[in-house]
């Protein structure tokens, strides 16, 4: 199944029911195996809650991760010039090629957690607009990433870790869940990449600012992430959604990555049924996040370096998870007596 064609944005709220939905009878089989082999019965505890979150969406009692994808996308913000970042934008084509020369920590984690990574940059030489003076994109531009994060998912991969990067897209979070979610804007945001005392107080100050200009839009999620978000966000909704569509398990990263995914909720909370985050980043605004969606995070390492690399970390604890739930033997196989 593809994803369905969105000519509006407007679309994205009638999604979930046109997507696959949870597979109960491959939940239910891939419980029973767990319940047959060699151990007391939920004594490896989130393995087997993992084991089975993934044969619910693979479809199948005993999956298996062939082929895990890693995307990252990268994008530049018009909101920087705020004064909300420590880094010149010109960072996140400097990190791009970073990524592509292997040189970066996700390359690291991709490589030894087995997955295959591409970095996708959505016209970093062409920033998104300020979002305290305008919408930051256009529904065509916006619409435009959305599908250029949907296009860059492989049909035929297992599972999909997604990431970002983009300096200033740590406002663009926070702004994002305030937006979506409510809550005073200072809840949400934190240092991102190195912000200080003063630098924070310019994030919280630009995204009360945008919220403001934008007020008749909150309540729509989809025209939230036009106005608030950029190209790395929208593509990321559009990659989790063609993953939806293809049955393939996610995992999201920290705050950005979880923020961006987290107005699919805000439209639609079924549009994220597919989705794990794989870790609790330590930008404070992401544990506020986490309970907006519901979400409870595979790790918690004190990380907050973006790039997917959390994301990419807890790979090797699903495929731990499905070694387990695959290759031990059942009790009658090993010849143990059950209680």
């Amino acid at each position: 199944m593809s994803l369905p064609p969105l000519s509006s944005l407007s679309q994205i709220t009638r999604l979930a029911d046109k997507l696959p939905a949870a597979d109960t009878k491959a939940a239910e089989a891939a419980r029973a195996r767990q319940n047959s082999l060699t151990k007391p019965p939920g004594s490896l505890g989130r393995l087997e809650e993992l084991a089975e979150f993934i044969a619910t969406w693979r479809g199948t009692a005993r999956p298996e991760i062939w082929r895990a994808q890693a995307l990252v996308f990268a994008g530049n913000h018009g909101v920087c010039a705020q004064g909300v970042n420590p880094y010149p934008q010109e960072v996140t084509a400097q990190m791009v090629a970073n990524f592509r020369a292997g040189g970066a920590a996700i390359n690291q984690l991709c490589a030894v957690n087995g997955a295959d990574l591409s970095v996708i940059a959505l016209e970093l030489d062409r920033p998104t607009a300020d979002f305290t003076e305008g919408p930051a994109m256009s529904e065509t531009d916006c619409l435009d990433a959305l599908w250029q994060g949907a296009s860059a998912v492989d049909e035929g991969a297992d599972v999909l870790i997604l990431g970002e990067m983009g300096i200033g897209n740590s406002t663009v979070a926070a702004a994002l869940a305030a937006a979506c979610f409510g809550g005073r804007v200072a809840e949400w945001v934190g240092p991102g990449t190195g912000s200080d005392k003063a630098g924070i107080a310019r994030k919280v100050d630009a995204i009360e600012r945008g919220l403001k200009r934008h007020e008749a839009i909150l309540g729509d999620p989809p025209a939230i992430l036009a106005a608030l978000g950029g190209r790395e966000q929208a593509a990321i909704c559009g990659a989790v959604l063609a993953a939806r569509s293809a049955r393939i398990p996610v995992v999201l990263d920290g705050f950005i990555c979880t923020a961006a995914a987290a107005v699919l909720h805000a439209a639609d909370k079924r549009l994220l049924d597919h989705c794990l985050v794989g870790h609790a980043s330590a930008e404070p605004g992401h544990r506020n996040l986490l309970a907006a969606i519901d979400k409870r995070p595979v790790l918690e390492f004190d990380m907050r370096l973006g790039e997917g690399s959390g994301a990419a970390l807890a790979l090797g604890i699903l495929r731990a998870a499905l070694a387990c739930h695959n290759g031990m033997a059942t009790f009658a196989e090993a010849g143990v007596s059950e209680a």
